[in-house]
């Protein structure tokens, strides 16, 4: 079913003392395989429950950026300042994001002016980030998850309850492309698991917008990195989203009535281009992380709790502004999820700088200093899986 180049799957009738399947050679096997497609099972997701979580935009809206950056970043925060572990759950299967994270963040010309479009390659349609199952003649692509084993530390306040609170978060990316109408069929069903998933990340690029540009553009306010990008494509968002829609409900079987009850982030990318603009609405430009210490562990290191408030005050101004310019992204949104979130978010922060020569935008890597890209990730753990982060609450308790 995956072809000659890979290790014979079999169903095993002989064990070591250990428990151990043994294959037909007399060797012990450590490696699971699901009994319908015969892709590997990394056994993490047998121990932890899985959680899906599904990412998905329209093509060069910054996905990967914004997931490399947000995946690296949640490995610098969550044990140090959460009480809570995030790593690799499998390897191999995260390889190609752990690239991507070497790239922005451990690329060895830091120092250097380098091209976006040089560290990061769009993602495609096929490739190493799908695998071929053969049933018969039909040949089915699947998308690989990239997968992260979360649990409560010690001094964690539910550190008791690491058993039942740890999960394996699944994260799907696909390309843009694979969100257009007509590119759900048999063969290629890469976007169905987003039916299935816990949260939904709809990118959003309002630099792609040209109601956006256009509204941000009297005159003085249009960033210059806006203006020196020849690269920049202009493109209508709203049909991606309006396709997930279609096809959540389709295999989650809602009616065209009835509102998907799961949470939808609505991440609004490259706020370092048109962060003047929240700030105006806000009244504030503080750029800190929305946390607050809320105790410390034995080890004497300090606990920090969500800070609820202050992102629910961000993710209003959000809205009021997409409201003002992109009325049918926030209609097309509310219209489909019953919890509807605007985030502002930049996956490398304030050091892109157009190029003379050729406009496409440059940065030296050493300079990254993306701003709010875990946000959505711990907001949406916040609400769909409750004890798994410390949350500031608005009395000033903790959970």
């Amino acid at each position: 079913m995956l072809g000659p180049d890979h290790q014979q799957r079999f169903l095993p009738t002989r064990f070591t003392v250990d428990g151990e399947a043994i294959d037909a050679r007399g060797f012990s096997c450590h490696s699971l395989a699901c009994p319908k497609c015969h892709l590997s099972v990394p056994r993490s997701l047998v121990e932890l429950e899985p959680l899906f979580l599904s990412i998905f935009g329209a093509p060069a809206s910054g996905k990967s950026f914004f997931l490399a950056s947000m995946t690296y970043q949640l490995r610098q925060i969550m044990s140090s300042v959460f009480a809570t572990s995030f790593s690799d759950a499998d390897p191999l299967l995260n390889q190609q994001l752990n690239e991507y994270e070497e790239s922005l963040f451990l690329n060895p010309r830091a120092q250097e002016m380098c091209s976006l479009a040089s560290l990061i390659r769009k993602t495609e349609e096929q490739g190493e980030l799908y695998d071929q199952v053969s049933y018969g003649s039909q040949t089915v692509s699947y998308p690989r998850p990239f997968l992260f084993a979360m649990q409560p530390q010690p001094g964690h306040p539910n550190s008791e309850k690491a058993d039942r609170l740890g999960r394996v978060v699944c994260l799907y990316d696909n390309a843009g492309e694979s969100f257009q109408p007509g590119k759900d069929v048999v063969s290629s069903p890469v976007t169905r698991h987003m039916a299935l998933s816990r949260a939904l990340f709809f990118v959003f690029d309002p630099t792609q917008d040209v109601r956006f540009r256009n509204f941000m553009d009297d005159g003085s306010t249009l960033n210059d990195q806006m203006r020196g990008d020849s690269q920049l494509r202009l493109s209508r968002q709203e049909p991606i989203l309006q396709e997930a829609a279609a096809r959540i409900r389709r295999y989650a079987k809602l009616r065209q009535s009835e509102k998907h009850r799961r949470p939808l982030f609505v991440i609004l990318t490259k706020y370092d281009a048109w962060s003047h603009l929240l700030e105006q609405l806000v009244g504030e430009d503080n750029r800190s992380e929305p946390w607050k210490p809320i105790g410390q562990t034995q080890s004497g290191e300090r606990i920090h709790g969500l800070d609820m408030d202050r992102i629910e005050r961000y993710a209003r101004f959000s809205r009021h502004l997409m409201q003002r310019a992109c009325p049918d992204i926030v209609a097309a949104a509310e219209t489909f999820a019953s919890h509807v979130t605007f985030l502002p978010a930049s996956a490398v922060g304030w050091c892109t700088h157009p190029g003379r020569k050729d406009g496409q935008l440059y940065m030296r890597p050493a300079e990254a200093r993306p701003f709010w890209v875990t946000v959505p990730f711990l907001y949406a753990l916040a609400r769909c899986h409750p004890g798994l982060i410390p949350v500031l609450k608005r009395q000033g308790a903790t959970s």
